[in-house]
């Protein structure tokens, strides 16, 4: 009986604490919600009750928008800073971009030569023998006209005496009575004198001598050979007795009374240079003296050796200061136009860029790679990359430079 009662309240018991967990709002609101949520039809499918469906979202995709042209934002250059008193520390200096007249100044050395003009060789059109020599040594100054030798020549001679025979015969032509003959033989004589006097000097006998034979009435043994110029024998070929045959050189004589200076110029500076401009030429062993002259030619071919051209100049040496193969200092000045430069020192060479460092204020420097041209007294040429006005560092710029490769600062390379 009392199994049957206690059994009966334990059920009452539970009965009423499900009864007091079920009368909760979370509860039953949570259970609500889920019923709800089963009751709705799943997304994109339409329920069986059409006005009952929820509405379905429009499906057509929008083009995005396109985005607005920006203007391009501009890159300030790199820069290092460097404070002013660290600038004194290290010496900094700078200077000024300016476009102003170049002269470039060409040192070269110059050699004498003989003028080529004055050049002469003496020699015979005709066998013979030296029978005496006046010329008897390399060097000796001879004026134009004066013997150099005196040579015996067996044709020669045979000539002179058909000379000689032909001026008779003219002479006993004209003592003819009878007229026709007379004018016959004296017309045939007279032709072949004539004849026999060209001849002679077509083999350089002079018309003094010529006249001597016809004076005398007697061939001269020997002949004298003049000298055709004034001038130094610089080469004597023949010795007294020596045979010589026609067209063998006996001598050179070189007038010395105006010289060539001819000195080597690089390929690279000669377009610089022009003929008529004007050069100063000086030697050593001759102090405080100087010559001045103008290029008179440059020779049109190039020295494969030494990559170099020959300009020539033409001085006067009346006191024969000037001999040949001596050497001389020769110095020409090229003025050129209006050019951008700046001191060499200023430009930093890596061997394939050549790097300057712009003062842009308040301790700050820019790097920036430029392109060079001329080199001329100490200052560059500049073709690319300044422009006048702007400041440069020109004194501690390797400084700069390793300061700014310490910082990774680095000039930007050119765009072609």
């Amino acid at each position: 009986m009392n199994r049957k009662n206690l059994l009966t309240a334990s059920i009452l018991i539970l009965l009423a604490g499900i009864l007091i967990y079920g009368s909760k709002p979370g509860t039953l609101s949570a259970g609500a919600k889920d019923k709800q949520t089963s009751s709705q039809p799943v997304a994109g499918h339409q329920g069986h009750g059409g006005a009952a469906s929820a509405p379905q979202p429009d499906k057509t995709v929008k083009p995005a928008a396109q985005p607005s042209a920006q203007p391009a934002v501009q890159e300030e250059p790199p820069t290092i800073e460097i404070p002013p008193e660290k600038q004194q520390l290290i010496g900094v200096k700078t200077a000024v971009v300016s476009l102003r007249p170049m002269q470039k100044v060409i040192r070269t050395v110059g050699r004498v030569e003989a003028d080529e003009k004055r050049l002469a060789t003496v020699n015979t059109k005709y066998e013979g023998w030296l029978e005496k020599l006046y010329a008897d040594y390399t060097g000796k100054h001879v004026k134009a006209g004066e013997p150099l030798a005196e040579i015996y020549s067996p044709e020669l001679y045979a000539t002179q005496q058909e000379f000689v025979n032909l001026l008779k015969w003219a002479k006993q032509g004209r003592e003819i009575r009878n007229d026709t003959i007379g004018k016959m033989l004296s017309k045939d004589a007279d032709s072949l004198l004539e004849a026999a006097r060209q001849r002679l000097k077509l083999w350089d006998i002079s018309d003094e001598q010529v006249k001597k034979i016809e004076e005398t009435g007697k061939p001269v043994r020997t002949l004298t050979i003049y000298s055709p110029v004034s001038g130094h024998i610089t080469q004597k070929n023949v010795v007294q007795g020596m045979r010589v045959m026609p067209g063998e050189k006996l001598f050179d004589i070189t007038d010395l009374s105006n010289v060539w200076i001819t000195a080597d110029i690089y390929e690279y500076e000669l377009p610089l240079i022009n003929i008529g401009q004007a050069a100063t030429i000086s030697l050593s062993y001759i102090p405080n003296k100087e010559f001045t002259s103008k290029i008179d030619f440059i020779y049109p071919v190039l020295s494969g050796d030494t990559r170099t051209a020959k300009v020539r100049f033409s001085i006067p040496n009346a006191k024969g200061l000037l001999k040949p193969q001596m050497y001389t200092d020769v110095i020409i000045k090229s003025k050129l136009q209006k050019r951008l430069i700046i001191p060499e020192d200023a430009v930093i060479d890596s061997g394939t860029r050549q790097i300057v460092y712009i003062d842009k204020g308040e301790g700050y420097f820019e790097p920036r790679e430029i392109s060079v041209g001329l080199r001329a007294d100490g200052m560059v040429e500049v073709t690319r990359g300044l422009k006048p006005g702007e400041k440069i560092a020109t004194a501690a710029n390797f400084l700069i430079d390793s300061e700014a490769k310490l910082k990774g600062v680095a000039a930007p390379a050119h765009k072609h």
